[in-house]
């Protein structure tokens, strides 16, 4: 508080800003001053390194449309924590001359109110919903040097650093996130330099603290609901351990003896909310088995993760995950791919094929086929293969792309990091780089992604020092990537350059004897996972699920899965159980009743208890002939005659 205070003072005696604007134009000028404060002189000097241009007018714009509907939404908490605030404070801005702002931790404004004349004159300068004004784009300002100082900050007339922005007071607070204490966001209050008060910057501290008790509140109530939830699941007979991670990526508890690379209210590295809870499983700890690992879904949202430690891994050793690959050797093999349909195996055979190959393979297929998996066993399947580093190309700006695949030097954009870093090409280096969503490439980096596959080497952001990689592209894409290049959306060249080799991934729908297969394995899996029972799936239920589409293909089979074994102890799934989107094409196809009355062949029902059978035993066949009540020999000649030799090779490998 005492440097609030002392701020304030300094606020109050600006009698002029004569001599404040003297000491600008001598810092522009390159001439030293005394009359300016270091703090402020500092900023100036950061505003300039940034490329801010002094005579600029205005701040940018940073999103509008949609992209700024997805802002508010991914901000979603920080706006309802502070919902009550701009409510009740909105009458006592309206006729204030002033206007009360909320930012992200980036300085971009997500709410505004407060007095409308002011709001209208805000907007001229961008000052207003959508304005980016963090200090290294929008200079000096009280948004963004509280942010670039983490110290509430009054910055009035001409301590702006740019000449449009001058006539502008402004008092700022940065809020910070409970546990972690990142900056998340800031509270300010502007207006023309009439509105100066002492009050305002310890008014704005106080909007911001309130914010930070209620997104406590918040967090406090849904870890209470996380920790219900485990802690229901928690058998202490069957596990040794538990990890309780929010949905943001903090730790909310631990139990057993795990050592942790982050402690309770800290955030695990590559787990926060840019990205989904189900992607988090690639960021665990080493020592962290996959397997253990589940989302926590609870009325229909995910509030976090919880991992259970199984009684028989008593000891665990967990350090920080190694970030120079994301290999998983539980999934980088064809073994853990399910499906026994003649377009799956053809695939697979094809993928297999492929593994030795070290040349570009593009992987095409709807969304949710499975497109990854295959990308992880084509990598992994020769084994000794190097780090395998996956990246999404529709995630981001084509700065960021950029900056992500190629690297950065110190210094050398907005943003970047005080000691460079190493982008995708390098970490991939003598292994695997993943391009995900190539169709979501932005036209202006395609050449330059092009003459890195062609000559293997890349430059860094900011840097003229030629860097040699040596990586093995896959590519995933659910486009036709021959469409978007008829389309000019994608360029020829580029195209012929990933697509040396490729493969299709058929959809669910394409996968006959698959549906009932996988069917089973989740409901094996997930049930196993979460400590219920199996449920059974009548032979109408395995009808309606052959009859649907599936357009989110095997993602989507899981989740529903998932979700039957959840929300019902039944022992039984019933028809009225399935999700009203797959009923509503069922009776519109009118498929369904002939199912019903449809007896399957005697040839179809052996082949898939053969299937199942051989499945369930991991490719033991004595096993397997035991749990049929068949002979081995008999067995033997059942498996030639269907033709399912494959499955019996990828059940071993399990």
């Amino acid at each position: 508080m005492r440097s609030i205070v002392a701020n304030a003072q300094r606020a109050n005696l600006r009698h002029s800003d004569r001599g404040t604007m003297l000491a600008w134009e001598r810092f522009l000028a390159g001439e030293s001053s005394t009359s300016a404060p270091p703090a402020l002189i500092d900023s100036w000097q950061r505003s300039l390194q940034s490329g801010v241009s002094p005579t600029a007018v205005s701040a940018p714009i940073a999103v509008h449309g949609d992209a700024l509907a997805a802002l508010c939404w991914r901000h979603r908490d920080l706006l309802a924590a502070a919902e009550r605030l701009f409510a009740v404070t909105a009458d006592l801005f309206a006729d204030s001359h002033s206007v009360l702002l909320l930012t992200n931790q980036d300085g971009v404004i997500l709410r505004a109110a407060g007095d409308l004349r002011t709001q209208e004159a805000g907007e001229k300068i961008h000052l207003s919903i959508g304005g980016d004004w963090g200090e290294g784009r929008a200079g000096t300002n009280g948004i963004g040097t509280a942010i670039a100082t983490r110290e509430p900050t009054y910055i009035h007339g001409s301590e702006h650093f740019c000449e449009g922005i001058k006539s502008w007071s402004c008092a700022a607070a940065p809020i910070c996130e409970p546990g972690t204490g990142a900056v998340i966001g800031v509270l300010d209050i502007s207006g023309p330099p009439s509105t100066y008060q002492i009050n305002n910057l310890t008014l704005a501290v106080t909007a911001a603290r309130q914010i930070e008790m209620v997104l406590a509140e918040q967090a406090a109530r849904e870890h209470m609901r996380l920790l219900a939830f485990c802690l229901q699941r928690l058998s202490p007979s069957d596990a040794s351990g538990m990890v309780a991670i929010d949905r943001t990526g903090r730790l909310v508890h631990t139990t057993g003896r795990l050592a942790l690379p982050v402690g309770i209210g800290e955030r695990f590295p590559g787990m926060n909310e840019a990205s989904a809870v189900e992607d988090w499983v690639q960021h665990l700890p080493t020592g962290l088995n996959a397997e253990w690992f589940n989302p926590v879904v609870v009325d229909g949202n995910t509030i976090g993760a919880m991992l259970v430690v199984p009684a028989r891994a008593r000891s665990v050793n967990v350090r920080a995950v190694d970030r120079s690959s994301e290999a998983d050797p539980q999934r980088n093999c064809f073994a853990q791919i399910q499906g026994q349909s003649e377009a799956m195996q053809a695939a697979v055979t094809r993928g297999r094929q492929l593994a030795s190959r070290r040349v570009p393979v593009l992987i095409e297929g709807e969304t949710g086929v499975g497109k990854e998996l295959f990308a992880r066993a084509i990598h992994g399947e020769e084994g000794g293969g190097g780090p395998f580093i996956a990246y999404n190309c529709g995630a981001a700006s084509k700065e960021l792309i950029a900056s992500e695949l190629f690297g950065h030097v110190r210094g050398a954009f907005t943003g970047a990091t005080t000691e460079g870093r190493p982008g995708r090409f390098e970490l991939a280096h003598g292994g695997t780089l993943c391009l995900d969503e190539i169709g979501e490439m932005p036209l202006e980096l395609q050449p330059v992604l092009l003459r890195v596959l062609e000559e293997g080497v890349i430059y860094r952001l900011g840097d003229t020092q030629p860097r040699r990689v040596d990586v093995r592209l896959l590519a995933m894409t659910n486009r036709n990537l021959l469409e978007e290049v008829e389309s000019r959306h994608f360029r020829r060249d580029l195209y012929y350059r990933i697509s040396v080799t490729r493969i299709r991934i058929p959809p669910l729908r394409e996968r006959d004897i698959d549906i009932d297969l996988l069917a089973g394995h989740f409901n094996q899996k997930l049930a196993l996972r979460h400590g219920v029972p199996e449920r059974r799936l009548s032979a109408e239920i395995i009808a309606a699920l052959r009859v649907y589409s599936w357009p989110g293909n095997v993602r989507e089979m899981r989740n529903l899965i998932e979700n039957l074994l959840l929300t019902s102890r039944e022992p039984a799934v019933s028809l009225d159980e399935l999700p009203r989107e797959l009923l509503d094409e069922i009776a519109t196809s009118g498929a369904m009743p002939s199912l019903r009355d449809e007896e399957p062949s005697l040839e179809k029902t052996e082949r898939l208890a053969i299937a199942r059978a051989v499945h369930n035993a991991h490719g033991n066949l004595a096993q397997a002939a035991r749990a049929l009540g068949v002979s081995r020999s008999t067995l033997y000649r059942k498996i030639e005659l269907y033709q399912l030799e494959g499955i019996v090779k990828s059940s071993v490998r399990e």
